[in-house]
């Protein structure tokens, strides 16, 4: 499916107010509300649209401390690295999770209330991931800019 003006419209809307009214969607965009609609489900099916949701207040729920830690493995085998994805995806501290190329294999991006509750996940989670070689730990002071949606 190629995207038209509409479509990407229709994203972007989407993307600012996932909870927007059909009808006033369709407003915006020009189009009555059963293409509207139309267009929408083929976005679905197509997977451009992959969910919707509510932007929860991380900082509130989880903690104001964001952390990027770097992990390296000790081996690089297919068994290693599947087995650290395993563990990492179940620890509701991490974020993010990104398999890389250069230094670390893993970039996480975690989020915690405190200095001691990071500590915590470091010797109490993280540390104990078999295979896991280095960890490198960089604290973020601020975020500068964080998207909802890719530019389009």
């Amino acid at each position: 499916m190629k995207l038209d003006k509409v479509d990407i419209k229709i994203l972007n809307h989407l993307a600012g107010d996932g909870r927007i009214g059909w009808k006033e969607l369709a407003d915006k965009i020009g189009l009555s509300l059963t293409p509207t609609l139309r267009r929408v489900r083929l976005l679905e099916e197509a997977g451009y649209i992959q969910g919707y949701f509510a932007r929860l207040d991380e900082a509130r729920l989880a903690g104001e401390l964001v952390v990027f830690v770097s992990v390296a493995m000790d081996k690089q085998e297919q068994e290693a690295l599947l087995n650290f994805e395993k563990r990492i995806v179940q620890v509701p501290q991490v974020m993010s999770c990104f398999l890389m190329t250069g230094d670390a294999d893993y970039l996480l991006r975690v989020v915690v209330k405190d200095l001691n509750t990071f500590q915590s996940f470091l010797t109490d989670t993280l540390t104990r991931i078999p295979g896991v070689a280095h960890i490198k730990s960089s604290f973020a002071l601020k975020s500068v800019l964080n998207r909802t949606a890719p530019p389009l």
